[in-house]
């Protein structure tokens, strides 16, 4: 990955096909869980906004996935996403495992209804 990008769709072409597929899949999983956010590029990043501020970016690197920030979670979920911290406010999904896009979608439902009901989530980080 190099360069700055205008676009999500610029962002993901900028990797090799299967990692394509896998920021693709990243991308639908947010998508699902805030159907009404806006997609930008901040930081360089892809970016999901929801009411004006960022709710979610995720990001390609040469092993991993990245996904920031984490919003608080209970301690059932926090169990699903431990393996996956890397930081207080960040998941790694390593690129040579199953991405689960599931939980990445349970985690942007739960940063959605936290923005709704006017809770607060860290800053990525």
């Amino acid at each position: 990955m190099a360069g700055r990008f205008e676009t999500i769709d610029a962002y993901i072409a900028s990797f090799p096909p299967d990692v394509q597929a896998i920021l693709q899949a990243v991308r639908q999983s947010i998508r699902q869980a805030a159907p009404s956010a806006q997609e930008t590029i901040s930081y360089q990043i892809p970016t999901f906004r929801l009411n004006g501020k960022a709710l979610v970016h995720f990001g390609g690197w040469k092993h991993h996935i990245g996904l920031y920030p984490v919003p608080d979670v209970d301690e059932a979920l926090e169990e699903a996403v431990a393996p996956y911290r890397s930081t207080k406010s960040t998941l790694r999904f390593p690129l040579q495992e199953p991405v689960p896009y599931e939980l990445i979608a349970r985690l942007v439902a739960v940063a959605v209804a936290a923005r709704q009901s006017g809770g607060s989530q860290r800053p990525p980080g």
